[in-house]
């Protein structure tokens, strides 16, 4: 086996292409702040990023699956794969039991019966999940009512303190009122006041 195809190597390599696409971006974040040494972040990172690339273009892919390893000759075109059905016959040929109706009626009864269980299962999570949720409607429910009411409360406030204003508005004009008759009251006991002594 080569170096190339152990897991060590491949934890390294993946290591590698980790820590330089993470001096990337943090080249990149100090780039974008305008912060000391983000131009050399960004070339070091960089260029491990792209000898990282030149090395996994050189080394080539790995298989997705090892067909290879069960089939030998799979991944080559021209081989000649003898079929399945070519395998040994006869006394080479391991003993395998038919399957009979009842063993696959029980087979079938066992899978229905976890499909009845997962089915009561989920039933009863939706049931609980109904019950979470309605609670909350509840509390929204109360909620909107008690912003209704704190509504309602502001607008009548709001139309006391317009009702205070013109309270106000009609005391100054009181005030003033009462300001001239004491002035016109206090003319007419001097005029009387200035007759009595004549």
């Amino acid at each position: 086996m080569s170096f190339v195809k152990t897991k060590s190597f491949k934890y390294f390599k993946n290591l590698v292409i980790g820590i330089g696409a993470s001096i990337v971006l943090l080249g990149a974040l100090f780039k974008l702040e305008s912060w000391e040494f983000a131009s050399e972040m960004l070339i070091v990172g960089l260029s491990v990023e792209a000898i990282i690339f030149l090395f996994l273009g050189l080394i080539g892919p790995e298989p997705d699956f090892y067909w290879n390893k069960l089939y030998p000759g799979l991944d080559d075109y021209d081989s000649r794969i003898q079929p399945l059905t070519a395998g040994p016959t006869g006394a080479n040929m391991p003993e395998v039991a038919p399957l009979h109706g009842d063993v696959v009626e029980r087979q079938l009864g066992g899978m229905l019966t976890e499909l009845q269980s997962m089915s009561k299962s989920l039933g009863a999570l939706k049931a609980l999940q109904e019950v979470d949720f309605s609670g909350t409607q509840e509390q929204i429910k109360s909620m909107s009512n008690f912003y209704t009411k704190m509504n309602e409360a502001m607008a009548d406030m709001a139309k006391s303190a317009e009702d205070v204003r013109a309270y106000k508005d009609q005391l100054t004009s009181l005030n003033k009122n009462l300001g001239s008759l004491n002035t016109v009251y206090g003319n007419m006991l001097a005029a009387m006041a200035n007759i009595g002594r004549q």
